[in-house]
């Protein structure tokens, strides 16, 4: 009693007698891989996401520390020129009550420029400060794909 051939061990002769249905088989190799191969070519898949996740993570996080030095010198560079104007908003006071003559003026429209430049300055640090510039929003919308994306092959699969 001979055993019937596999799909390799099959001769010309034999391939000319396959029907259309074995022919199409016999071509697409990939409809014959192991449950352990596919398995482990998910699990490299998937490791390789993370893997690509993981740095989005690390790249927004390191540009996030950078906004937040960016923020903490514009503070103290704000808080200094505030400070500065301050000084000329007091200093113009001081001269318009001692004197009223036109040297107060320069000095109250100096101050005024001062302290508004300064409030602009610290006002823009104090945003870049707030929680929600720290989010990691590419990250984010990166893993809401992918999870759409497997429920999607998922549920491909299923029915």
């Amino acid at each position: 009693m001979s055993t019937p051939a596999t799909d390799f061990e099959r001769t010309t002769d034999d391939l000319d007698r396959t029907t259309d249905f074995e022919r199409a088989r016999i071509a697409r190799p990939r409809d014959t891989e192991s449950v352990a191969s596919l398995i482990r070519r998910l699990a490299d898949e998937v490791t390789e996401l993370f893997g690509q996740e993981l740095a989005l993570f690390k790249t927004e996080t390191m540009s996030a520390i950078g906004d937040t030095r960016t923020a903490i010198g514009s503070l103290a560079t704000g808080g200094a020129v505030l400070f500065a104007g301050f000084l000329f908003l007091l200093f113009a006071a001081y001269l318009g009550l001692a004197n009223v003559v036109e040297p107060w003026l320069s000095a109250l429209i100096v101050g005024g420029v001062a302290v508004i430049v300064g409030w602009i300055m610290v006002s823009a640090g104090k945003k870049k400060l707030e929680p929600s510039s720290f989010r990691p929003r590419h990250t984010e919308e990166s893993l809401k794909k992918d999870r759409d994306m497997v429920k999607g092959a998922y549920s491909h699969e299923s029915n």
